[in-house]
């Protein structure tokens, strides 16, 4: 279905052609062929971690296709038999562009250009980001795999189906390719989802129904927590996770989740592959194409990225085109390079801090929203 005309798309609309090579504004995207320049701005740091400690399990291979037409690569997600762009537009920073007018030109350059996968959640950004891309995709829905999360944090099947239904209202459409449970983040999240009437048994609802074509769930505090998530064997078609190359050398969802999702055909989706708010780009430690590269060479379907303006979208478009998988040794030799940083936590704090933790989740389980907390 979504798949069909997602290839059809691809090829009416010829990818866009990026005419200057620049470093972006805030956090220093890099522009498209520059690869040429990374060498000379690679940090040479000691690991402080062995390799042998960070090796990645023989049962997470790297991505081996080669990519190199212009066109965004898809990929399959997991066992569904859709298939979507293996980068996506994030709704989170969507909503935080400068306008609604931009989002809306954000998201249609996106589609355009070949990027299919759409990300969102019932709470982002007071709900504006499902009415932004609401309306961005008028006329548009049958181009892309839209996703949106269902924000209960804890509370019942019922709560879950009020919000599926003003998602779907904001998101001006019938169904949600794929909706996902957000920000499993506490340790008891698991219990709660799975209890008797919990919100796990809204997915269950929203697919018979009709209104939902495929589940999931998402998180970034401990791989322990998603581990525990797929203990129940619920048939979850997607996890979403964070993937970086800081990961695979403090609470590692690569080591622990990624390898687990591939055995029993899973769709990994990635996020957080510049570390969730660009700090290690700022800081001269990798460059965003590195980053990107790095999370794209993972086994997963899809990276979710943060776009908020069309120039960080043009660089993205970009990297992606491009895509070059890295080769086993690139990727260690990466994550040597990082190691020193990832070991503290320092560039992952979503994973130990509560300061990257979303107000509704937070009310829910008994913490003062962000806005009451001193900085």
């Amino acid at each position: 279905m979504a798949g069909k005309n997602n290839d059809e798309a691809a090829q009416k609309h010829l990818p866009l052609e990026l005419k200057r090579r620049h470093f972006l504004k805030g956090i220093g995207f890099i522009g498209a062929g520059a690869g040429a320049l990374f060498a000379d701005h690679i940090l040479k740091g000691d690991s402080e971690v062995e390799a042998s400690q960070i090796q990645p399990s023989s049962e997470t291979p790297i991505i081996s296709q080669t990519t190199a037409t212009g066109e965004i690569p898809r990929r399959p997600l997991g066992k569904t038999g859709v298939e979507v762009s293996a980068i996506g537009l994030g709704g989170a920073t969507l909503g935080q562009a400068k306008s609604k007018e931009e989002a809306i030109r954000i998201t249609h350059e996106a589609i355009d250009n070949g990027i299919t996968f759409m990300d969102n959640a019932w709470e982002y950004n007071q709900h504006r980001s499902e009415e932004w891309m609401g309306e961005a995709l008028q006329g548009r829905r049958d181009k892309v795999f839209l996703m949106t999360k269902v924000c209960t944090h804890g509370r019942d099947r019922k709560v879950a189906m009020q919000q599926l239904e003003e998602s779907l209202r904001r998101l001006k459409t019938d169904h949600i390719d794929l909706w996902q449970i957000h920000e499993v983040v506490y340790y008891n999240d698991p219990e709660m989802i799975f209890r008797r009437n919990g919100a796990i048994e809204a997915l269950a609802q929203a697919k018979k129904e009709g209104k939902v074509r495929f589940v999931g769930f998402t998180g970034h505090k401990d791989p322990a927590i998603h581990l525990k998530m797929l203990s129940y064997n619920y048939p979850f078609d997607t996890v979403q996770m964070p993937l970086n190359c800081f990961d695979a050398s403090f609470r590692s969802f690569e080591r622990q989740v990624l390898p687990e999702l591939n055995k029993r055909g899973i769709a990994a989706i990635g996020m957080k592959s510049l570390s969730g708010n660009g700090d290690a780009v700022k800081k001269g430690v990798v460059t965003p194409q590195e980053a990107i590269r790095y999370a794209m060479s993972l086994p997963i379907a899809t990276l979710v990225s943060g776009i908020d303006s069309l120039q960080v979208l043009r660089q993205n478009l970009a990297i992606a085109r491009g895509f070059q998988p890295m080769q086993v040794k690139e990727m260690q030799a990466l994550r040597d390079r990082c190691a020193q940083y990832a070991a503290d936590g320092r560039f992952e704090l979503f994973k130990s801090s509560k300061k990257f933790d979303a107000d509704e989740g937070r009310i829910q389980h008994g913490f003062p929203p962000q806005s009451q907390v001193e900085t």
